[in-house]
């Protein structure tokens, strides 16, 4: 889930980049800090997900396990 605020605190920090890189994104107008946030985003959304698997995969594990035995609850009604 990303948060997006139009002030959100805003904290300096340093981060050490490729320099090829960094000179590319400077010469294309990209903004750095904009884009570093932004994958940042992305590696945290996707790390918080890899955790909520594992932290849950016991149920998903009997859920699995259950249709597989019983088949989709209430699949008598369905339409499709």
């Amino acid at each position: 889930m990303r948060i997006v605020a139009t002030k959100a605190l805003r904290k300096a920090t340093n981060v050490s980049l490729e320099a090829e890189l960094l000179k590319m994104a400077k010469k294309l107008g990209i903004n750095i800090s904009r884009s570093a946030e932004e994958g940042l985003h992305e590696a945290v959304a996707k790390r918080q997900a890899e955790l909520w698997k594992q932290e849950n995969r016991a149920a998903i594990q009997a859920s699995n396990a259950y249709v597989e035995n019983h088949g989709i609850p209430l699949a008598a009604h369905r339409k499709f």
